[in-house]
């Protein structure tokens, strides 16, 4: 435990370093089955099924891709529309005003960057990004996050975290070392 954290400031939350894949994915399921709800499992590479191991919920982000590139292709379509029956009304080799073929590929390439859109912004939003700091940026171990050790962090302002109670629960979880971090 961080002597510093423990005696200036407020505590953020706790941060548990592991040495292995198998160590992280082991005390994820058991952070998840104290009950746990803010809290994070940091690594530097994807370990398989860790989201699982997690209890993580599927993520929004899909459906906010497909509204926006829908939204995106009926906007590309309805401009169209616009422009060819009202604005702008020509008979072009005996074709209706609204010939829908023809206006395929501009839908379709609005629908793309509706798409494109909301994936992006979807993916900002449900990160919380973008923050310039982060309280762990602070610890001196968090530094090899993305070298060679997995780590999980748990925030004070989860309603079961407990100064003692969750460090001891991640030293039983197999942690190399486990310190309080502090931060707002």
């Amino acid at each position: 435990m961080s002597a510093a954290a423990a005696t200036h400031g407020t505590v953020w939350g706790a941060l548990a370093e592991f040495d292995s894949p198998a160590a992280l994915y082991k005390a994820a399921e058991r952070v998840r089955d104290a009950g746990f709800e803010q809290w994070d499992a940091h690594s530097p590479f994807p370990v398989h099924g860790l989201e699982r191991a997690m209890g993580l919920k599927r993520s929004m982000v899909p459906l906010i891709v497909l509204a926006l590139g829908l939204g995106g292709a009926a906007a590309g379509m309805g401009l169209e529309w616009w422009v060819s029956t009202r604005a702008y009304p020509l008979v072009i080799s005996g074709k209706p005003f609204f010939s829908w073929p023809a206006f395929v590929p501009i839908m379709f390439e609005c629908g793309v960057l509706g798409g494109a859109t909301g994936a992006v912004l979807g993916f900002l939003g449900f990160s919380k990004l973008p923050r310039h700091h982060h309280p762990l940026f602070d610890s001196k171990r968090f530094d090899r996050a993305t070298d060679d050790r997995f780590f999980i962090s748990i925030e004070a302002a989860d309603p079961r975290f407990d100064k003692s109670g969750t460090v001891q629960l991640l030293e039983r979880a197999g942690a190399v070392a486990v310190e309080l971090v502090e931060g707002t």
